[in-house]
């Protein structure tokens, strides 16, 4: 873990903005007994992970919130985007990446790279308007040990289950990233995957690759970004 990143980066290079003392930024190393094929699903159930950490640490920090104020409180809506984002209230707060190293078989290891955006009351203009942060939605700051806790546990919980269970397990993941993820089904997408193309989602394959219905047919998205067109 760090407290800040002075080269943080995304998927295909792109930046990561680490500001000092106000995110959770780690690297896990993993050595699952998966090939390489696999991995995909393993970044899937990463991304639940991070999900149900932060939505059981906002249900904790606003029960009591509820408690002294004796008022409604409409907690952040968090929302999963294929492959690798978290977002909050529609805005990116969360991202992860696998790296690798494996054999045509089998994966050596996987380093699972996760930043979260926790306290950060602002960002750099060219952030402002996509990036936001658990304090800017929730309205109040949190504890990054508790979050950071909470993830590891989430993550062992997620990671703990792919191994054991087998092609129901990673069935039933891709089934429930699909139930968090508003990206995932029915969307109008586009994706700069190829020179670039939009069409409407049509779930996940096999794989957990996403679906897309295009004017000239399915494609599956293998590797591009997905930015949403309503």
């Amino acid at each position: 873990m760090a407290e800040e990143q002075t080269s943080g980066r995304g998927r295909g290079d792109h930046g990561w903005h680490s500001a000092r003392s106000q995110g959770i930024y780690c690297s896990v190393i993993l050595r699952p007994a998966l090939a390489p094929a696999d991995v995909l699903v393993l970044s899937l159930a990463a991304g639940l992970a991070v999900r149900e950490a932060v939505a059981e640490v906002i249900a904790s920090t606003n029960a009591d919130a509820l408690e002294k104020a004796k008022s409604q409180f409409k907690p952040p809506h968090l929302d999963l985007r294929w492959p690798n984002d978290v977002l909050l209230n529609g805005k990116k707060f969360a991202g992860l990446l696998t790296e690798l190293t494996a054999e045509a078989t089998r994966v050596r290891y996987a380093v699972l790279g996760v930043g979260l955006n926790i306290n950060q009351s602002s960002f750099p203009a060219e952030l402002d308007g996509v990036a936001t942060s658990l304090r800017i939605e929730a309205g109040h700051k949190f504890s990054r040990v508790e979050l950071a806790a909470g993830l590891l546990k989430s993550l062992d919980r997620e990671y703990r289950s792919l191994l054991s269970g087998g092609a129901q397990t990673r069935d039933a993941i891709l089934r429930r990233f699909e139930l968090h993820s508003s990206y995932a089904r029915g969307r109008r997408v586009l994706v700069d995957e190829n020179g670039g193309f939009e069409g409407i989602t049509a779930g996940l394959d096999a794989r957990g690759f996403l679906l897309v219905e295009t004017a000239n047919g399915m494609r599956t998205v293998i590797s591009g970004g997905v930015r949403a067109l309503d």
